[in-house]
């Protein structure tokens, strides 16, 4: 069962990252390891080798930049692009066909809360089948996003989210300068010889 969703993995990297071509360039892909070592990891978390599965989490974060606790659980065919600062708290569940971009963080809302939960009590995240969360997306505490959701970029989720719903963070606008064009010179001047460049 075990191989049998690791070739899973490798397939869905395939048909979801158009800049892969071949099975060889997908064992490449940056967040393919994380996945695979995550898959071992939580089987040992699960039967109480914790020490061994952490051990194997901080190694492959080391290598990746990605971090999946190992007692998180994830589902089927879970595409994480790129991996870059992707975090992924012990009691979170992701669900089957999830798509995770970089940056993004299924996380608890900090100890001085987590303490005062019930021993067993979940403090991250469930991600229901077929959510998209976007690049630098931030899901804290134990809210549930359920299917088919998408979470826009830089969006911080901190409530349910219904199925089907997207969620964006707000957008920058520019506003008006109200320094000069000598006072942009000057800063340039003394950021240019600050050896800012």
């Amino acid at each position: 069962m075990l191989l049998g969703t690791l070739s899973e993995d490798l397939r869905t990297v395939i048909e979801r990252d158009p800049s892969v071509l071949t099975r060889a360039e997908a064992v490449l892909h940056p967040a393919l390891p994380a996945l695979w070592t995550h898959r071992i990891a939580h089987r040992l978390h699960r039967r109480g080798h914790r020490v061994t599965a952490r051990a194997l989490m901080v190694l492959v974060r080391a290598v990746t930049g990605t971090e999946i606790h190992p007692g998180a659980e994830l589902g089927r065919r879970v595409f994480i692009d790129h991996g870059a600062a992707v975090v992924i708290g012990e009691t979170a569940r992701v669900g089957d066909d999830v798509t995770i971009y970089h940056q993004v963080t299924l996380g608890a809302v900090g100890w001085w809360h987590d303490n005062r939960r019930a021993e067993g009590e979940r403090r991250h995240p469930v991600i229901g089948d077929g959510v998209v969360l976007g690049a630098g997306a931030t899901v804290l505490g134990p809210v549930t996003v359920e299917a088919g959701a998408v979470i826009g970029a830089r969006t911080l989720v901190v409530k349910d989210v219904p199925a089907k719903a997207r969620v964006h963070a707000q957008g920058s606008s520019p506003t008006p300068s109200r320094h000069t064009p000598q006072g942009a010179i000057e800063l340039l001047r003394r950021n240019a010889s600050a050896g800012s460049w």
